[in-house]
């Protein structure tokens, strides 16, 4: 056992590592020596580093040397399950030393007996949540919760910065260094593609060039070991649910001890599991674990994988995040990984050593993503990690903030500026902004100000902006938090336990008796009483399964870029199925394959209309609305646009005549006018809107003893969005919005990148009958939101009829020798 080389680690803790037979790493010695100077620091280590201990490690000292009342270190997680892992694990070393500590999770499921204990007696630790940091804030004890905090830990920092969730923190930080200036700020994560984003996210200047945060970084580990399944079964030409290869998943997971399945969205981890259930011949115990599962359910499983109870578990995001679990030796990917980042995330929930590697298995649901399985991987062997340029932060954040604090003490206007632009996300915002949104709190703004409702904010004689009354602050603390989504109605079984929450329009398409799959069992549908859909087990028929709003996570532009180049160029070829390979071959003998930074179109006849194909690669947001200008542009033209269809990779436009000038088409004054118009008459605005109105509580979701259904919000945001549009179109609340949008929804910015990259670059390719390569996407026209074997099966011979007619030439040959199986 080799000597401590550090004299800050006192005799107790010291014998702690050497009764587990370890060492200190130098990550974590370094991380003492930054809280003994007092400095910040942002830890990068991989993952099964002792990341969360190097963040921890100087409080246990500390509060080992000097033991004491009061808030010592709070611990911030981006997900709540994330918060009651590491308060779990971080038990065990404090009993095993005796430290004279006590650890706390708060977070929105915790009982409000226990938040006001907390408040009056907090402990030592608490692990919580942006959104009750924020609540916290708001309270008029505040300065007495948080006057003895010494450090503040962020982990996966990396999945809160560039968010409005990270908004909302890095505002909460401020805050805290005017009530707890001599607090330390501790970043952890173990994926970062620009460390110095980072370093200015944590400075309490905003800027990585303050040097007030030290940057230290662990030692690599292993490699991971990354495999793509080669499925016996046939590959999908369409498709994103990858449910031909279930059977070989099951398989490996009978192979392993405990294997993580992740999925993309809610709706195919509802499908994935109960199809793993119905072929799970040796009764393996299997779980799920998404978002929208009851709180009680998703701890049950998280319990059950912490005590090694489980062979797997079917995951959505909700596990991407830190939870450690040393039984899990593989993970699934089923489905394209959509971002190398996202890929090594999820490959370290897996072994957690050091110096052993990671095991993950890729699994393509169709041929595209073959190809982009293949490129995440790559990507992930060189550590070219996606990092996105950081976006400036939200003004409906801001204006929640503004609320929020003055729910805790009046405040002067010249102070909160002073602080909110020692926020990262806020380091650049203007003064004459600031101002906009102070005015919008207080009065509602020009357009509103005749309402007494929005008069939230008052000016007092000493000039401190104080709450209106106790029923703002009131108003402010049931609807905190930046978390958006479609309306919910709880799931209850028969008046018994809740089992989770699906969106309300999809309860809305329901009538009494209908089925449905949800927390992983058929429910037959009885009705809605008070907000809750009311269902019980079992029933007949063809069950839906629920589809959730954003679920889709988008391609980011790094990973597209690695497909661009592989497509463009046949020497990366070797190594992918042989199928896919053939297809390639093939469409760049019927057309040509796509150049890396350049543009193909296609144009051909079908069933008596004219589609045209765009290989652009710049993910699902970018070509929706890329469909919707060119269509626009395309009617200007006289073509007679019919409809569009969006995948990650390609877009298909149909219409009763092709455009003939392709660089008008694509020209990029199609982001001026048409984008403005465009957006001034689509839903998509009033969307956004609503969460924008939801956010800074111009529209409130939550009040005392009810809760306001999806239709009543969107009946009041709809209300509002008018009004303003009418009287005072450049009011915060419309900018905010449009701000959103361009880096949402509609992702301007990369469709601007996109348009600059690819002008002189068009190669438009008129071909008598439809390409190999254009397969996938004509398949997706008029598919549902959400897909089972019964749909895969009409897929199939809709595919073999269009392979037919996109190569006739190899008749029953290319059957025969099984070169284009489907």
């Amino acid at each position: 056992m080799p000597d401590l080389p550090s004299p800050l680690i006192p005799a107790n803790v010291a014998g702690w590592f050497r009764s587990r037979g370890w060492a200190p790493h130098p990550h974590q010695i370094a991380m003492v020596e930054a809280a003994e100077a007092g400095d910040s620091a942002l830890l990068i280590a991989p993952t099964g580093g002792g990341k969360t201990l190097a963040g921890f490690l100087p409080s246990l000292i500390e509060l080992a040397e000097r033991p004491r009342e009061g808030l010592h270190t709070l611990y911030i997680s981006p997900l709540k399950a994330l918060a009651v892992d590491i308060q779990r694990n971080l038990e065990e070393p404090v009993a095993e030393m005796r430290l004279p500590i006590r650890t706390e999770t708060r977070t929105g499921d915790t009982p409000e007996s226990k938040r006001r204990r907390q408040r009056a007696h907090p402990p030592q630790i608490l692990m919580t949540t942006p959104e009750s940091l924020a609540l916290l804030l708001s309270y008029a004890d505040s300065a007495a919760i948080f006057r003895h905090l010494r450090c503040v830990i962020v982990d996966e920092l990396h999945a809160l910065a560039g968010t409005k969730r990270g908004d909302l923190l890095a505002l909460g930080l401020a805050r805290l260094a005017r009530l707890a200036p001599a607090a330390r700020r501790v970043g952890l994560s173990a994926t970062v593609a620009e460390p110095d984003q980072l370093l200015a996210w944590l400075s309490r200047t905003g800027r990585a060039d303050n040097g007030d945060v030290r940057l230290v970084t662990g030692r690599a580990g292993a490699s991971a070991e990354v495999e793509i399944l080669t499925t016996r079964e046939r590959l999908p030409w369409a498709g994103h649910m990858a449910m031909h290869a279930l059977g070989e998943v099951y398989q490996r997971i009978r192979g392993h001890r405990t294997t993580l399945v992740f999925v993309n969205t809610r709706a195919q981890a509802e499908l994935v599991f109960q199809e793993l259930w119905r072929i799970n011949d040796d009764n393996l115990p299997i779980a799920l674990h998404h978002g929208s599962l009851a709180a009680e359910q998703r701890r049950k499983v998280e319990a059950a994988m912490a005590a090694g109870k489980l062979r797997a578990v079917v995951a959505t995001s909700s596990l991407d995040l830190g939870i450690d679990w040393a039984a899990v030796d593989l993970v699934v990917q089923v489905g394209a990984p959509k971002g190398a980042s996202r890929l090594v995330q999820r490959i370290g929930r897996a072994n957690h050593r050091l110096d052993e590697p990671s095991r993950a298995l890729l699994v393509p649901a169709n041929r595209f993503e073959v190809l982009e399985c293949r490129a995440a991987v790559d990507a992930v062997a060189s550590m070219s990690l996606d990092g996105e340029r950081p976006r400036p932060g939200g003004l409906d954040v801001l204006a929640q903030h503004m609320l929020g604090m003055a729910c805790a003490d009046p405040f002067r206007p010249d102070d909160l500026y002073d602080e909110v632009v020692c926020a990262a996300p806020y380091a650049n915002l203007a003064r004459d902004e600031f101002d906009d949104v102070l005015d919008f709190v207080a009065t509602g703004g020009y357009a509103l100000g005749n309402y007494e409702r929005f008069h939230r904010l008052v000016m007092r004689e000493d000039g401190r902006m104080a709450v209106a009354g106790p029923a703002v602050a009131r108003q402010y603390r049931m609807n905190v938090g930046t978390i958006t989504q479609e309306a919910m109605l709880r799931v209850r079984l028969n008046r018994g336990p809740v089992l989770g929450e699906v969106e309300e329009y999809f309860i809305q398409d329901l009538t009494p008796g209908d089925t449905f799959m949800f927390a992983g069992q058929l429910l037959k549908f009885l009705g809605v009483r008070e907000m809750e859909a009311q269902v019980a087990k079992g029933g007949t028929g063809e069950p839906k399964v629920p589809a959730y709003a954003g679920g889709r996570l988008p391609l980011t532009s790094a990973l597209a870029d690695r497909v661009r180049a592989m497509l463009a160029d046949p020497a990366q070829w070797p190594g992918l199925p042989e199928d896919v390979q053939e297809w390639l071959r093939l469409q760049r003998w019927r057309s040509v394959l796509p150049a890396r930074d350049g543009l193909l179109v296609e144009s051909f006849p079908k069933a008596g209309k004219r589609f045209l194909v765009v290989y652009a690669f710049e993910g699902r947001n970018a070509h929706q609305t890329l469909g919707m200008l060119l269509t626009r542009r395309m009617e200007r033209m006289g073509c007679g646009p019919l409809g569009f269809v969006a995948t990650d990779y390609v877009l298909a436009v149909w219409s009763l005549r092709t455009p003939r000038d392709m660089d008008a088409l694509f020209d990029q004054d199609m982001l001026g006018d048409d984008l403005e118009a465009w957006m001034d008459e689509s839903s998509m605005l009033r969307r956004t809107f609503r969460n924008v109105a939801l956010i800074t509580g111009v529209i409130d979701r939550r009040h005392p003893g009810q809760e306001k259904s999806g239709r009543q919000v969107t009946f009041s945001s709809d209300l509002i969005y008018d009004v303003l549009r009418k009287h005072d179109p450049g009011h915060v609340l419309l900018r905010a919005t449009r701000a959103d949008a361009a880096g949402g929804l509609t992702d301007i910015r990369r469709l601007s990148d996109f348009l600059a990259r690819v002008k002189g670059r068009i190669t438009h390719k008129d071909l008598d009958r439809i390409s190999p390569l254009a397969v996938p996407v004509i398949l997706e026209i008029g598919r549902e939101r959400v897909d089972g074997s019964a749909t895969d099966e009409l897929l199939e011979q809709a595919a073999a009829d269009l392979v037919a007619e996109a190569m006739p030439e190899l008749g029953s040959e290319g059957d025969s020798q099984g070169r284009l199986a489907l």
